[in-house]
Formats: structure tokens, C-alpha cells, sequence
């Protein structure tokens, strides 16, 4: 019995959040169809141009605007940031600080602050265990 190797395939919605860009902003070719694992690896290893232009200028999904922004997706919803940004739009948020950001960014370290000492409390809890 011999063993058959299918090809891969995913959606573009799919790559494209693999890829950490905005789907509506890439080429109408890339919207269309679906992407295997290999064309997706060579995008990922060599990417085109259209593909460098995004990731620097955007417009960015809402995960890569939450992490350039230091806050939560949720964080970005309790702001009203529901819309893609550029990333021009979002170097101008970092530069008005609005009391919101500033807020979001705090409760950001504060999670990441207790994640870390949860972390560490049970690595301790670990090496002592027998």
C-alpha cells in the first residue's frame, strides 16, 4: 500500500493572518483561489515586493496594530480602533498618546507583569517536587 501526499491548501483569509497582513490589501490574485503550504512557505522565505510594502506600510490587521501599539486587541475595541491602520496612522497614535492608549498600555504590562510571576511561581513549585 502505497502512501499519498496531498497538497496543502488553505484559504487566503488564512495565509494572510499566517502572513500578518490585512487580506482587503493584498493583490486581487492572492484574494483569490487558495494558497498551498509550499507557495505560502515561499512567500514566507522570499516574499514579494507587494508583500514588504505591506508589512512596512500597511494597512495592518488588528493583531499587528494591538502589538505595535503595546495594547490587548480587546484594548483596541475599548478604544473604538476597529478599522485597519497604516502604519503611519499608528506612529501618529504614539505620538497623541490619547488617555486611552496610555491606559490600555498599563493594563498590558500589569498582565504581563502577573503572567511572568505566575510563571516563575510555578517553576518554583516544579523544582521543588520530588
Amino acid at each position: 500500500m502505497t502512501s499519498h501526499q496531498s497538497t496543502q491548501t488553505m484559504k487566503p483569509a488564512t495565509a494572510a493572518k499566517k502572513l500578518g497582513v490585512y487580506l482587503e490589501a493584498t493583490p486581487a490574485e492572492f484574494r483569490q483561489g487558495v494558497v498551498t503550504r509550499a507557495e505560502l512557505n515561499a512567500l514566507q522565505a522570499d516574499p514579494p515586493q507587494w508583500l514588504l510594502d505591506l508589512r512596512r506600510d500597511g494597512p495592518h490587521p488588528r493583531p499587528v496594530v494591538a502589538a505595535k501599539l503595546g495594547v490587548s486587541i480587546a484594548g483596541l475595541a475599548r478604544g473604538g480602533v476597529t478599522e485597519p491602520l497604516t502604519t503611519e496612522q499608528i506612529e501618529a497614535l504614539k505620538q497623541e498618546q490619547p488617555e486611552w492608549l496610555a491606559k490600555e498600555r498599563a493594563t498590558q504590562a500589569e498582565v504581563r507583569k502577573e503572567t511572568a510571576r505566575i510563571k516563575k511561581r510555578n517553576a518554583e513549585r516544579e523544582a521543588q517536587q520530588p
